[in-house]
Order: structure tokens, then C-alpha cells, then sequence
């Protein structure tokens, strides 16, 4: 493949800006209503007296299993203590958060009108990188332990592709997927063209609901990586064109190329310098040609069947 800087530069500044389809839209008027609790305070601040206070307040936190010497026990935690401390040196204030959570309900609510914004809770999990956020329906849980930035020393074990999201700034991005995963249709095409795709499409639900966030926060890759993507684009596309990849259904693609991981597997000797994921930065393009070619609403997108799309879209390669 190739990696030519004086093309990367180029590239750089033709695609500084993001989201270049989508159209911009006037949320203003659209209300919605939610609460944020701070339950990683409440907690962290408890005594015996006030525990159950706590307990009454947040009782889809308090299992039956965790009684109140195990709350206390955790509580009065050193470890425990630190980690909460820490996470208050970035979050004791949360207007920045409150501002994006309600800009991006009100982008969900304008297209999708039936949506009722969950209230938020924040709460820390010991850095459970798997639990970042968890959304259902009425509530949304935010481990805000997860997010100290990428260069913490709590994440010195963590690999780099992984510490790259750590961060404040990628909470909104969290919170949107974990919308979207609730809105998307099942996929069951099993060929990698219409794998690939229907990540596009949560991708492309990302522009629609993130307009003001970045191409590189939304799909998670450094600077490098993604310049490396756009400046390789077509080679990739060749990769999967003269290899048969497109309508292949060898599971083993989905690790290779769509899955997380610090880089793509081409099996060639400067993958390391490749992304993660890029199945998913090509599925985002493919979805992008077809929306930029097709009039169609976004939620006749979410029901297109994939390899339609990518029969429509006349996706070209950026050279």
C-alpha cells in the first residue's frame, strides 16, 4: 500500500472538516426533559446514617446481595476513595456534560419524535471499560472512572488503541452508540459488504446526531490513524476487491477488519501504521456516497437492506 506524506498533508487539510452531508438542523424549540443524579458523589459521600437515604434514591443500585456492610466496606475503601477522587478533579462540575447530553437528545428527538431523553446517572465502575455506559431505556449509566484521559496513570496497563477513548470528550460519542444500538434494525446479511455497511449506518447516525463532534472522536482513532485511513482509502478498496473480501462470509474478516483493535490485519508488514476497524471507516463512506446519490430520509436508511445500498451508492474511493 501506499504511505506517501506529501498525500497525507493534502489530505489533512481537504477533510479538516467533518460531516460535510449532513445538512444542518435547528434543534431550539425541541424540549426535552431529563435529570442528571450523581450517585458516584451520593455514594462516595455516605455514612452509616445516610446510606439509606441513598438506598432510596437509587434502588435499582442496591441489589438485594449488596448489603449494608459491603456499601460501607466500599465506601470507606482507600482505593475506592482515590478513584473517586481522581474522578472529581475532572467531573465535581458537569455542565459541560449536561450542555452536550441535552444537545444530542434533542438531535435524537428531531429525528426520531417518540424518543424521551433517560435520565443520567453518574457512577463509577472501576475502570470497567466494557460497562463505559449502559443505556435502558428510562436510564443511562455513565461510569465516569473510565474517562480521566488517555495519558492517566490508572490506565498505565491499557493498550494505546483503548486509552485513545478515555477521555472527556468521547462520553458524548458513548452515549450516542449506545442509542443507536438500540435503534438499529437487526443485520442479517452475513457477507462483509453488508457487515461493513451496517456499520456505516451507525456511523452515519453518529453525523446526525454529533453534528458538531469530529470525525476522528466519533470513530475513536488518533490523528495518525486517521489520516492513515484517508490517505489509504482506495488501496484498501482495492484490498478488498482483488482478495474477493467484499461478499465473503469468513467470520474471521470481523476481527480482521471491523472489530476493535490497535490495527487492521492486511497481513502485510506495515499494518501497524492501519487503524482498527477499517471495515467500519469504509462502510461509514460507502453510506455517506449513498445518502449524498439517494434522497431518502434517515430512517429509510436504517431499514435499507445493505447490499442495496451499496448497489446505490456509487461509492468511488477517494484517490
Amino acid at each position: 500500500m501506499r504511505f506517501s506524506f506529501a498525500v497525507l498533508i493534502v489530505l489533512c487539510l481537504l477533510f479538516s472538516c467533518s460531516d460535510k452531508n449532513q445538512p444542518k438542523i435547528d434543534v431550539s424549540n425541541i424540549n426535552v426533559d431529563f435529570s442528571i443524579k450523581r450517585y458516584d458523589v451520593d455514594f462516595y459521600n455516605a455514612t452509616k446514617e445516610t446510606l439509606p437515604t441513598i438506598k432510596l434514591k437509587y434502588p435499582y443500585l442496591f441489589p438485594d446481595v449488596f448489603t449494608d456492610s459491603l456499601s460501607l466496606a466500599k465506601i470507606y475503601d482507600a482505593e475506592e476513595q482515590e478513584l473517586f477522587a481522581e474522578t472529581q478533579k475532572i467531573y465535581q462540575d458537569f455542565s459541560t456534560e449536561d450542555k452536550q447530553l441535552t444537545l444530542l437528545f434533542k438531535h435524537v428527538k428531531y429525528y426520531n419524535p417518540k424518543f424521551k431523553a433517560p435520565d443520567v446517572i453518574t457512577m463509577l465502575s472501576n475502570i470497567d471499560y466494557e460497562s463505559r455506559v449502559i443505556y435502558a431505556d428510562s436510564l443511562l449509566l455513565i461510569s465516569l472512572d473510565v474517562y480521566l484521559g488517555k495519558t492517566h496513570p490508572f490506565y498505565g496497563d491499557y493498550p494505546a488503541y483503548i486509552k485513545e477513548n478515555n477521555t472527556k470528550e468521547h462520553i458524548i460519542v458513548d452515549v450516542a452508540n449506545s442509542i443507536i444500538e438500540k435503534q438499529l434494525y437487526a443485520n442479517t446479511n452475513r457477507n462483509f459488504i453488508s457487515k461493513i455497511i451496517f456499520e456505516g449506518k451507525k456511523m452515519y447516525l453518529l453525523d446526525a446526531y454529533l453534528p458538531e463532534v469530529s470525525e476522528r472522536q466519533k470513530i475513536g482513532y488518533s490523528e495518525d490513524k486517521l489520516n492513515w485511513a484517508k490517505a489509504n482509502e482506495e488501496e484498501v478498496w482495492m484490498y478488498f476487491i482483488d482478495r474477493k473480501i467484499l461478499f465473503s462470509t469468513d467470520t474471521k474478516l470481523n476481527q480482521r477488519f471491523i472489530e476493535i483493535a490497535p490495527f487492521s490485519k492486511f497481513y502485510m508488514q506495515q499494518d501497524d501504521l492501519s487503524p482498527g476497524r477499517i471495515g467500519v471507516w469504509m462502510g461509514w463512506q460507502i453510506v455517506n456516497s449513498y445518502m449524498k446519490h439517494n434522497d431518502v430520509s434517515l430512517q429509510e436508511l436504517l431499514k435499507m437492506d445493505e447490499e442495496e445500498i451499496f448497489k446505490k451508492s456509487k461509492y468511488k474511493p477517494k484517490k
